[in-house]
């Protein structure tokens, strides 16, 4: 995609936008001994919690009390399901509300997420008055929790998706964005972040295995997909290099990846999820992949991690020229058709600390 500025990348104008914040409290057997049951917290808290939001304008608000991980997600039409670690929400910023609690029958949480999902039409421009009117809510309820001392930590989670292809494809308008970090645009917009915290940036691509794919490289009935997925790693890494992107993964093993800060968060897994731990002021090459010889995935998904370097004091624009080039050449290094294949990309950044 063509830009007109070093620091200023140009994205689809029908690109979607998402914001949500989640707050965690943690909890162990003194917090639940103020409480009749589990049960009955959950039902006490939820009720206060929504109605703060209400109050706050907040108007699509879910409490998790299932330990189970929200992942968020854009879609035209709303709706949620559970699998035995996430809760995925899928919905419009612009028409969807939505208030919920997610509890397990017997089942006594580690952890009282609140989630908030972003509404409206111009997330990004409002995304600092979003976090004020959340931080209202949970600086009221944490008052009238029964151990105020708790701590809550806050996660702040934004991203723009959109078809890397989508100017091949016909949609020839774009809109420029210097993509500034989360915490200097907050600041500017008298949204005050503590100074103590972590934050990340990042990209993600994924990529269908299609049958094209699988085809050039053999992996049609084979049991031994070695061959495909360390071409992918070569063509990937090869791509990167050459516009000194240096902190990278592939994760092909059919886990959801969850990209954190290695300075607050180390790798791991579980049955679903494959958490990668990256360090945003480490020099140095960071490549870690994740696959299996015996398992051909649907969907392989492709991470490019911003470093400190990266985050200029204009923003992430010129990162992301150099993403959208290398994912560009890595496409194409793969024979990839622009018009018959669409290639998610979602520009990320987070941000957290303790409340």
């Amino acid at each position: 995609m063509a830009s007109h500025s070093k620091h200023r990348v140009y994205i689809p104008t029908n690109a979607r936008s998402n914001q949500y914040l989640l707050a965690e409290i943690k909890t162990d057997n003194s917090f639940y001994q103020h409480f009749d049951s589990a049960k009955s917290c959950y039902d006490k808290l939820s009720q206060r919690f929504f109605a703060l939001a209400d109050a706050a304008g907040l108007h699509n608000v879910h409490m998790i009390a299932n330990d189970k991980l929200p992942v968020v997600r854009y879609h035209n039409e709303a709706m949620h399901f559970q699998t035995a670690k996430q809760i995925l929400f899928f919905y419009d910023p612009v028409v969807h509300e939505g208030q919920n609690l997610f509890t397990t029958a017997d089942y006594q949480a580690r952890k009282i997420r609140l989630l908030f999902l972003a509404t409206g039409s111009e997330l990004r421009a409002h995304a600092a008055q979003f976090h004020q009117q959340v931080m209202s809510v949970i600086s009221q309820l944490k008052a009238e929790l029964p151990q105020t001392d708790s701590q809550i930590k806050i996660r702040d989670h934004q991203h723009l998706s959109y078809d890397l292809f989508a100017h091949e494809k016909g949609h020839k308008e774009s809109y420029g964005y210097k993509l500034r970090g989360l915490f200097p645009r907050y600041k500017a917009r008298q949204c005050e972040l503590p100074q103590q915290h972590s934050a990340i940036s990042y990209v993600t691509l994924s990529l269908p295995m299609t049958r094209q794919l699988k085809q050039q490289f053999e992996a049609t009935s084979s049991e031994h997909f070695a061959p495909l997925y360390l071409a992918l790693e070569e063509q990937f890494l090869t791509a990167t290099r050459n516009k000194k992107l240096d902190r990278l993964a592939m994760v092909a093993n059919g886990l959801t990846p969850l990209v954190r800060n290695s300075q607050v968060d180390q790798s791991q897994h579980n049955a679903e999820l494959q958490k990668i731990s990256f360090d945003p002021d480490a020099p140095g090459q960071q490549f870690v992949a994740y696959w299996d010889n015996d398992n051909l995935v649907e969907t392989a998904h492709f991470i490019i991690v911003a470093g400190k370097e990266d985050n200029t004091e204009f923003g992430y624009g010129h990162f992301m020229n150099r993403v959208e080039e290398a994912l560009d050449g890595f496409a194409k290094s793969l024979g990839i058709d622009p018009q018959r294949t669409a290639l998610t990309l979602r520009f990320h950044q987070h941000i957290s600390y303790i409340a």
